[in-house]
Protein backbone atom coordinates (compact mmCIF):
# COMPACT_ATOMS: atom_id res chain seq x y z
CA UNK A 1 0.00 0.00 0.00
CA UNK A 2 1.44 3.36 -0.78
CA UNK A 3 1.22 6.01 1.64
CA UNK A 4 2.23 9.93 0.93
CA UNK A 5 3.18 12.10 3.23
CA UNK A 6 2.61 15.99 2.58
CA UNK A 7 3.39 18.59 5.02
CA UNK A 8 1.48 21.71 5.57
CA UNK A 9 2.72 24.46 7.70
CA UNK A 10 -0.32 25.63 9.56
CA UNK A 11 -1.11 29.51 9.08
CA UNK A 12 -2.43 31.93 11.35
CA UNK A 13 -5.86 32.31 8.72
CA UNK A 14 -6.36 28.52 9.23
CA UNK A 15 -7.35 29.09 12.90
CA UNK A 16 -10.27 29.92 14.95
CA UNK A 17 -11.00 32.24 17.98
CA UNK A 18 -9.97 29.81 20.17
CA UNK A 19 -5.89 29.21 18.26
CA UNK A 20 -6.94 26.17 16.90
CA UNK A 21 -7.28 25.00 13.02
CA UNK A 22 -10.73 25.93 12.09
CA UNK A 23 -12.52 22.62 11.17
CA UNK A 24 -13.04 22.71 7.48
CA UNK A 25 -9.47 23.37 6.60
CA UNK A 26 -9.21 19.72 7.43
CA UNK A 27 -10.46 19.20 4.49
CA UNK A 28 -8.66 21.17 2.58
CA UNK A 29 -5.59 19.30 3.68
CA UNK A 30 -7.15 16.39 2.52
CA UNK A 31 -7.10 17.51 -0.64
CA UNK A 32 -3.69 18.53 -0.85
CA UNK A 33 -2.55 14.97 0.22
CA UNK A 34 -5.10 13.20 -2.23
CA UNK A 35 -3.74 15.68 -5.25
CA UNK A 36 -0.29 14.78 -3.76
CA UNK A 37 -0.61 11.13 -3.72
CA UNK A 38 -2.18 10.98 -7.20
CA UNK A 39 1.11 13.11 -8.37
CA UNK A 40 3.19 10.05 -7.02
CA UNK A 41 1.64 7.99 -8.91
CA UNK A 42 2.07 9.78 -12.01
CA UNK A 43 -1.10 11.62 -12.65
CA UNK A 44 -2.56 15.19 -12.31
CA UNK A 45 -6.18 15.79 -12.09
CA UNK A 46 -5.63 18.81 -14.78
CA UNK A 47 -4.72 16.31 -17.48
CA UNK A 48 -9.02 14.66 -16.53
CA UNK A 49 -9.95 18.15 -15.94
CA UNK A 50 -8.54 18.35 -19.91
CA UNK A 51 -10.39 15.00 -21.01
CA UNK A 52 -13.98 17.35 -19.28
CA UNK A 53 -13.69 14.71 -16.46
CA UNK A 54 -14.15 15.89 -12.54
CA UNK A 55 -14.18 14.14 -9.89
CA UNK A 56 -16.68 14.80 -7.22
CA UNK A 57 -16.27 14.23 -3.55
CA UNK A 58 -19.67 11.93 -2.91
CA UNK A 59 -18.93 11.07 1.27
CA UNK A 60 -16.01 12.58 3.26
CA UNK A 61 -15.49 12.07 7.32
CA UNK A 62 -13.38 13.56 9.46
CA UNK A 63 -12.60 12.44 13.14
CA UNK A 64 -11.27 14.89 15.79
CA UNK A 65 -8.47 13.75 17.97
CA UNK A 66 -6.18 16.50 18.84
CA UNK A 67 -5.63 20.06 17.97
CA UNK A 68 -3.43 22.01 15.78
CA UNK A 69 -2.42 25.49 16.23
CA UNK A 70 -0.63 28.33 14.63
CA UNK A 71 2.81 27.91 13.87
CA UNK A 72 2.74 24.20 13.89
CA UNK A 73 3.07 21.64 11.31
CA UNK A 74 0.36 19.14 9.89
CA UNK A 75 1.93 15.96 8.72
CA UNK A 76 -0.68 14.45 6.13
CA UNK A 77 -0.60 11.36 5.16
CA UNK A 78 -2.89 9.77 2.57
CA UNK A 79 -3.43 6.11 0.79
CA UNK A 80 -6.07 4.25 -1.04
CA UNK A 81 -8.43 2.97 1.07
CA UNK A 82 -10.96 1.45 -1.44
CA UNK A 83 -11.08 1.30 -5.62
CA UNK A 84 -13.23 -1.06 -7.58
CA UNK A 85 -12.69 0.97 -11.04
CA UNK A 86 -15.41 3.48 -10.55
CA UNK A 87 -15.00 4.93 -6.87
CA UNK A 88 -11.88 5.61 -5.15
CA UNK A 89 -11.69 6.08 -1.18
CA UNK A 90 -9.09 7.96 -0.05
CA UNK A 91 -8.29 6.91 3.72
CA UNK A 92 -6.19 10.54 5.69
CA UNK A 93 -3.97 10.87 8.90
CA UNK A 94 -3.52 14.24 10.03
CA UNK A 95 0.01 14.10 12.53
CA UNK A 96 1.40 17.09 14.69
CA UNK A 97 4.74 17.17 14.61
CA UNK A 98 5.09 15.28 17.72
CA UNK A 99 3.60 12.26 15.89
CA UNK A 100 0.37 13.05 18.28
CA UNK A 101 -2.66 12.08 15.68
CA UNK A 102 -5.20 15.11 15.30
CA UNK A 103 -7.44 13.67 12.43
CA UNK A 104 -8.17 10.56 10.81
CA UNK A 105 -10.94 10.77 7.83
CA UNK A 106 -11.81 9.72 4.42
CA UNK A 107 -13.20 11.08 1.26
CA UNK A 108 -15.19 8.85 -1.49
CA UNK A 109 -15.14 10.45 -4.82
CA UNK A 110 -16.08 9.06 -9.02
CA UNK A 111 -15.14 10.49 -12.33
CA UNK A 112 -17.74 11.76 -14.09
CA UNK A 113 -18.10 13.78 -17.26
CA UNK A 114 -18.34 17.36 -16.79
CA UNK A 115 -21.10 17.85 -19.52
CA UNK A 116 -23.41 15.66 -18.35
CA UNK A 117 -22.25 14.23 -14.88
CA UNK A 118 -22.52 10.51 -15.91
CA UNK A 119 -20.01 7.95 -14.19
CA UNK A 120 -17.39 6.97 -16.10
CA UNK A 121 -15.75 3.73 -16.02
CA UNK A 122 -11.81 4.67 -14.89
CA UNK A 123 -11.07 1.14 -15.39
CA UNK A 124 -12.13 1.64 -19.39
CA UNK A 125 -11.24 5.32 -19.91
CA UNK A 126 -7.69 5.78 -17.79
CA UNK A 127 -6.37 1.98 -17.75
CA UNK A 128 -3.00 3.36 -16.70
CA UNK A 129 -4.46 4.90 -13.43
CA UNK A 130 -6.23 2.06 -13.39
CA UNK A 131 -3.74 -0.41 -13.10
CA UNK A 132 -1.86 1.97 -10.61
CA UNK A 133 -4.64 2.31 -8.21
CA UNK A 134 -5.22 -1.18 -7.92
CA UNK A 135 -1.15 -1.58 -7.42
CA UNK A 136 -1.48 1.16 -4.56
CA UNK A 137 -4.66 -0.24 -2.78
CA UNK A 138 -4.88 -1.18 0.49
CA UNK A 139 -4.96 -5.02 0.83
Amino acid sequence: MLVTTKEVEVRYAETDQMGVVYHANYLIWMEIGRTALIEELGFNYAELEKDGIISPVLDIQASYKKPLRYGEKAIVKTWIEEYDGFRSTYGYEILKENGDLAVTGFSQHVCIRKENFRPVSFRKLYPEWHEAYEKAKRK
